[in-house]
């Protein structure tokens, strides 16, 4: 199989009217497919049903530390909730406080906080004259929609196949104190399903930071989330490295249930040291009496403990895996030998990392749309939506059937193959 590269001028053009015409078909099919975001199906969605059977009028809604869940109190969340989402997130119950469904509200919160009262008695964010922030890339875009929000100047991190480039981040973290902070998503890492290394872990909790109020901003969004029950990717616990490397503040850790049971009626919580929480609770306590507690019950009597919430994963991944496995067998039929494009396949979370040839992936992304299939905008992998190379492109591919991610992804290939073939042209 020749590349696309090796082709001749007139084999591409002969090549590209053969693709038009099957571009053409494609744009008569009246098709209206959304690959663009991470949103669980109806079938995963109905997985968690039995939810809304737990608590009923005549259930005992009284938590183990003898608080009935329907009124004020708790301002860290039911014992029993702390419990649960602490084994979710590999630490101890009393360093969990438990927040609404949403730990992109929590980041924003955390964010926003630190900007209007500092971080443990530090300056506020905003009374100095910089703020910065590290963001590996390609990334997560709602991070990057956060810190964008507040005006903080973000510096692309370049990922390696063991996380972020650990090089860089040490030289921008040693030697500039108005960089704050850093996101990670250590496991299965939104877009390209990378798990940090145990030296990438360790190396993060061995900073040592030129800003006092500098934290790891550490998303834990995927860490029950496998595709293959026998390949599951291991994240060394990062409170845990902190703590021996003498740097026990040094991170908050984000996690939820969001794509566990209900995205919109989950439950989300923050890890972290003593006196981060002692920090954070002076403020929520002024914000809030307490969060649903009763969600937080019920997803308690649900899951009841991390097996179950192993077991429910499980049925998770069987809806899942023949999607990407979908996405992946028409990517390695159509394009595997041409030259024109990679991808990495990801072992869990919720994302293929797609990488075009340079200068082609808003012209891939607007094509496909206009046949009627929505990918991640171009470029929102990246800060400010700038992708230096216009290569990467998110798929999403959870929420289309199986069959209509096959139908999304032909018409995705058509793409990649047509604009490639154009770029290449525009160099013979």
């Amino acid at each position: 199989m020749k590349t696309y590269q090796s082709m001749s001028k007139m084999e591409l053009e002969q090549l590209k009217a053969e693709l038009q015409a099957k571009y053409k078909d494609f744009q008569g099919k009246g098709l209206k497919l959304d690959m663009s975001r991470g949103k669980p199906s109806k079938e995963q969605l109905d997985l968690s049903m039995g939810m809304m059977d737990v608590l009923n009028s005549s259930t005992e809604l009284v938590c183990e530390e003898g608080t009935d869940c329907r009124n004020y109190g708790i301002l860290e969340g039911i014992q029993e909730a702390r419990e649960l989402l602490g084994q979710i997130s590999e630490v101890p119950a009393e360093n969990i406080i438990i927040y609404g469904n949403s730990s992109l509200n929590i980041m924003y919160d955390t964010i926003s906080r630190s900007f209007t009262h500092g971080v443990m008695g530090y300056t506020p964010w905003c009374r100095l004259d910089k703020v910065k922030f590290l963001c590996p890339v390609p990334g997560y875009d709602r991070h990057f929609a956060i810190t964008e929000t507040f005006g903080i100047e973000m510096i692309p991190i370049p990922m390696t196949p063991n996380g972020p480039d650990m090089d860089l981040v040490e030289q921008y973290v040693s030697n500039d104190e108005a960089v704050k902070g850093i996101w990670c998503v250590p496991k299965y890492s939104n877009p390209q399903g990378i798990t940090y290394s145990d030296e990438t872990v360790r190396r993060f909790a061995h900073l040592t930071p030129a800003a006092p109020d500098f934290r790891l901003y550490w998303d834990n969004a995927y860490s029950v989330h496998h595709l293959y029950p026998d390949q599951q990717a291991f994240c060394l616990e990062i409170l845990e490295e902190c703590k021996k490397a003498g740097n026990p503040d040094l991170v908050y850790k984000f996690t939820s249930t969001s794509k566990i049971s209900f995205p919109g009626s989950g439950v989300a919580a923050i890890a972290a040291s003593e006196n981060n929480l002692k920090d954070i609770k002076k403020q929520l306590k002024l914000q809030t009496i307490g969060h649903d507690k009763l969600n937080q019950l019920r997803h308690v009597r649900f899951f009841k403990n991390l097996d179950g919430i192993h077991e429910h994963m499980m049925k998770h991944a069987d809806i899942m895996r023949p999607k990407f496995e979908a996405v992946e067998k028409v990517l390695d039929q159509e394009l595997g030998g041409l030259g024109i494009g990679s991808y990495i396949k990801p072992l869990g979370g919720y994302f293929i990392s797609f990488d075009a040839l340079d200068g082609c992936a808003k012209a891939i992304v607007k094509m496909a749309k206009d046949a009627g299939v929505i990918m991640t905008d171009a470029g929102a992998t990246y800060p400010y939506g700038l992708d230096p190379h216009d290569s990467n492109i998110r798929i999403a591919p959870s929420f289309p059937s199986p069959e209509d991610l096959a139908l999304a992804t032909d018409l995705f290939v058509l793409c990649v193959k047509l604009v490639s073939i154009d770029k290449i042209l525009e160099n013979k």
